[in-house]
């Protein structure tokens, strides 16, 4: 990889995350500005407008993915870059919920296009180390949904700001990234740099291994994103300030990921994973039956839960399943943000209907159907690898 600088390629791409993530958190809080107490949208009607973010994400990936190898990483990612411009300026705009829903479809689609081409980017560049360095990629995941609850709490709830001025703050990671991205050398996917024909990335993706870890991804991704999505909807009676659980969620979540080369060591992928879904499902629970300061506790343990669900997953695949290529990831990917855009208008209805208590136990049957998948991924993978011992 001569000529290439990869601390200044993967500082970019942290930015270009931290940017995706700041939208996630920016969105949690625009719910108060355009719900029932705003604007007057249902939350019913909030989850269809904030459902493109996860569509429109999910449809970039999979059109990402395969144009990665074809256009090469570089294009994807100022397809990235000038699909946020439109996102933020748009819903800077809105007004309604049409033009709420295609502000947020822009949006997501720049998020998705951000994931098809650096995760592959930072598969591609540290090819010893792919759970490791994923996971240190996706720290700024739920990092920049540390700054942008932060930011969102001061902005308004502290200093009383317009609404306006949260959203612009997104600007200042975009213009980053765009800038450090500007002029760079970029590598090839790993799927070139191996010589795999279209042909067999195409047939890897029905590996029935790869199916059921497709499956995977739509329980952990709603988990986690499914929830921390309407925080502000589901605890605004049990905590005064949601939008600080969010932080102190994505803050312990960050951490985690920072660690993830000792534990990844330790459990492996497959362990990662199990233990995961029991810690989520215990957190979810939690946050049914406790209000204030117990909240945070609940909070803490959901957190560690769903912690290294997405980079592992993806981490999974590209250690396992190589040869499905930047394909893979962007199907993994894309998968995930599919079912949250299904899950998001369902809590909705149910939070309309019924109570946040009603919702967090519907939303906690996902991570008690992965406890036994992935209780059968383990005993798989320990099987295969006595095979290849």
């Amino acid at each position: 990889m001569e000529n290439i600088n990869k601390n200044k390629l993967f500082l970019a791409s942290c930015l270009a995350l931290i940017t995706t993530a700041m939208t996630f958190a920016i969105r949690a809080k625009l719910e108060t500005v355009f719900g029932p107490d705003g604007i007057g949208l249902t939350l019913e009607q909030l989850g269809y407008a904030f459902a493109p973010a996860f569509f429109g994400f999910t449809i970039a990936m999979i059109v990402g993915g395969p144009l990665v190898d074809l256009l090469g990483i570089k294009k994807i990612t100022w397809i990235a870059f000038f699909t946020h411009i439109i996102g933020i300026i748009l819903t800077l705009m809105a007004d309604s919920m049409t033009s709420l829903f295609i502000a947020t479809l822009f949006v997501g689609i720049g998020n998705g296009m951000v994931e098809a081409a650096l995760n592959p980017l930072v598969a591609s560049m540290y090819p010893e180390s792919k759970t490791k360095m994923l996971n240190r990629f996706h720290v700024w995941f739920p990092g920049g949904i540390v700054i942008g609850s932060i930011l969102g709490w001061l902005i308004m709830d502290v200093m009383g700001l317009s609404w306006q001025v949260m959203v612009a703050t997104l600007f200042i990671p975009l213009i980053i990234y765009g800038i450090l991205f500007f002029g760079q050398k970029f590598p090839v996917t790993e799927r070139v740099q191996l010589g795999i024909s279209n042909k067999k990335m195409f047939k890897s993706v029905l590996n029935p291994l790869f199916l059921f870890m497709v499956f995977c991804m739509f329980l952990t991704a709603a988990s986690e994103l499914g929830t921390t999505q309407r925080i502000e909807s589901l605890l605004k009676e049990s905590v005064s300030a949601p939008l600080l659980v969010l932080a102190f969620i994505n803050g312990i979540m960050a951490l985690g990921r920072l660690s993830a080369g000792q534990v990844v060591h330790k459990l492996r992928p497959s362990g990662m994973l199990l233990y995961s879904a029991i810690i989520t499902f215990i957190g979810l629970w939690l946050l049914t039956i406790t209000s204030g300061g117990m909240t945070f506790v609940a909070a803490a343990i959901f957190a560690i839960g769903v912690t290294f669900f997405w980079p592992t997953m993806l981490g999974f695949v590209a250690e396992y399943l190589p040869e499905t290529g930047a394909l893979g990831l962007s199907i993994m990917g894309g998968a995930g943000m599919f079912s949250v855009s299904i899950v998001l208008p369902v809590m909705g209805k149910l939070m309309d209907d019924a109570n946040a208590a009603e919702a967090l136990r519907t939303m906690s049957i996902l991570p008690a159907i992965l406890i036994v998948a992935f209780l059968g991924l383990n005993i798989y993978m320990k099987k295969r690898r006595t095979v290849e011992a």
